[in-house]
């Protein structure tokens, strides 16, 4: 074919086929949501929930110190007799005990997988009137959290396990209302359980207020109902928690 010849057109058989592209392999579902802000945000959530009906039983369980130390040890055997005969003794604790566990770490894991995000999207606040806005309990979060990580190691080698020197020295296993009061009655410790507490209050109010947005019901018409479920859930929870070492303290609850 010469420069002055026109191209010769494709044979009428002839047809081209676009290439075909072979469907990616897609994840399985939780693992896509798992991958997701919002998955995380959900994780967060359900597992917070599950945190929350924990910390709120555990508080109001408590209270049976002021009933003086028959009751509380009774209590404290109740908890490994649950579910006795169906299950051997202690089972359904330790089946509770690991439940929880599992919830912390997902809980502790999300919040860094989107703390972590955070940081790569780098959207710091635009005004001082915006981080004024995202409140103190928000801002925190993280701080709270490690002082309640840091509370729940010291609360189980105290009275769970009785490890030394960190539990009194006359730490007796199935002895639980001698050994809180007699932990209780060091001033030090007594101090720390208050902090720790406090702490536990501000990360419940913001994770109270903050889980209903991550689960998706967040109308701004139940934002007072919201906000008040919040506040009086945090507060309640740590009363009850800062009251024992504080009238332990004062000798109203005594060994």
């Amino acid at each position: 074919m010469t420069a002055t010849q026109p191209a010769r057109p494709l044979s009428p058989d002839i047809s081209v086929k676009p290439l075909r592209t072979l469907p990616s392999r897609r994840k399985p579902f939780f693992v896509e949501l798992w991958q997701t802000a919002v998955g995380k945000k959900w994780i967060m959530a359900i597992t917070g929930v599950m945190l929350m009906g924990f910390v709120f039983a555990h508080a109001v369980g408590n209270l049976k110190m002021y009933l003086g130390p028959a009751d509380f040890d009774h209590y404290s055997e109740f908890l490994r007799e649950i579910l006795v005969p169906i299950l051997p003794r202690t089972i359904f604790l330790w089946l509770l005990r690991i439940g929880l566990i599992a919830a912390f770490v997902f809980h502790i894991w999300a919040a860094a997988s989107l703390t972590a995000m955070n940081r790569k999207a780098n959207a710091p606040y635009v005004s001082r009137r915006d981080y004024v806005a995202a409140n103190f309990a928000a801002r925190t979060m993280r701080w709270t959290g490690i002082i309640i990580l840091l509370f729940l190691i010291w609360h189980l080698a105290d009275l769970t396990w009785g490890l030394k020197p960190i539990a009194p020295s006359d730490w007796t296993r199935g002895e639980a209302f001698n050994n809180v009061t007699e932990s209780l009655e060091r001033v030090g410790v007594a101090i720390f359980y208050v902090i720790a507490n406090i702490a536990l209050g501000i990360h419940l109010f913001h994770g109270s207020w903050s889980l209903f947005q991550s689960l998706g019901l967040n109308n701004p018409r139940f934002n007072k109902a919201r906000r008040y479920f919040a506040t009086g859930f945090a507060v309640l929870v740590a009363a009850m928690n800062i009251s024992f070492p504080i009238m332990i303290q004062a000798g109203v609850v005594a060994g």
